[in-house]
């Protein structure tokens, strides 16, 4: 019969890693991407104004505007961190 103790140990998450601070570049990366996660929320916001509802031509242009605001924010984000991380501009 095979002990399965040592493989538990592996897998289970310490209590140190769990309870701690972001690191200065953990904030860095979530202050990189809060323009897309707030864009993603507004979008989320408007999806959510119209499931208990027929929605209407506003409802209609506030997801498209808010769409728009996603895709926007995205191609900002991989263009900042494109130019970051191919210094020189090498492809």
């Amino acid at each position: 019969m095979k002990l399965i103790a040592p493989l538990q140990t592996a897998v289970t998450v310490t209590v140190d890693s769990i309870d701690r601070e972001p690191t200065a570049a953990e904030l860095d990366v979530i202050e990189l991407e809060s323009p897309l996660i707030l864009a993603e929320v507004d979008l989320l916001d408007a999806q959510i104004m119209t499931l208990d509802r027929t929605p209407t031509e506003l409802d209609a242009r506030r997801i498209r505007r808010a769409r728009n605001r996603v895709l926007s924010a995205r191609r900002d984000l991989v263009n900042r961190t494109a130019g970051a991380m191919a210094p020189g501009g090498a492809a």
